[in-house]
């Protein structure tokens, strides 16, 4: 089955759920349904429409520090699979993860000093200073302010679109 967005009562994405999930809110009357697939799940006495976002009846205050964790994946999202110094798209397979300022000189693993780099790009630029190395960064890397965003940007249907900031 297909997963469902989840959207706060102020139509702000929260979180990606199951169905399952979600029906239990639709029928717990904790959610409403925004927009659902022509797909029906009927049971003896009910029948409903698969949903593809909900939406919360009551507000849900998201905390202030929460931040993404700093993994491959989360770096790979971040730079959209792209190497930050040749803009070469060459599959995540290959893609490695590189520490703008180098560990040996002091750089730590955090989220404004790590981007992603294809292994000749890497292999290049080695255990140097980007200036050293003759590259340049596409953009500098920062902490993704938005943890949904970030989230969501795995696999988003076309339905979840006008949702998204």
């Amino acid at each position: 089955m297909t997963n469902v967005l989840v959207l706060n009562s102020t139509y702000q994405p929260l979180q990606v759920t199951s169905v399952r999930r979600a029906v239990t809110l639709l029928l717990a009357d904790k959610a409403e349904t925004v927009e659902a697939a022509q797909a029906v799940l009927r049971s003896q006495r009910l029948t409903l429409q698969v949903p593809l976002v909900i939406r919360l009846v009551g507000y849900v205050r998201l905390p202030r520090g929460l931040s993404l964790p700093l993994t491959r994946r989360n770096v790979l999202l971040r730079d959209r699979y792209t190497c930050q110094y040749c803009g070469r798209q060459p599959g995540k397979e290959t893609l490695t993860l590189d520490h703008v300022t180098p560990r040996s000189r002091g750089g730590e693993t955090v989220w404004e000093n790590v981007v992603v780099a294809c292994g000749p790009c890497n292999r290049r630029k080695a255990d140097r200073m980007p200036v050293e190395a003759s590259l340049r960064l596409r953009r500098p890397p920062r902490a993704p302010r938005y943890i949904v965003r970030a989230l969501l940007e795995r696999g988003k249907p076309q339905t979840w679109r006008k949702y998204l900031p």
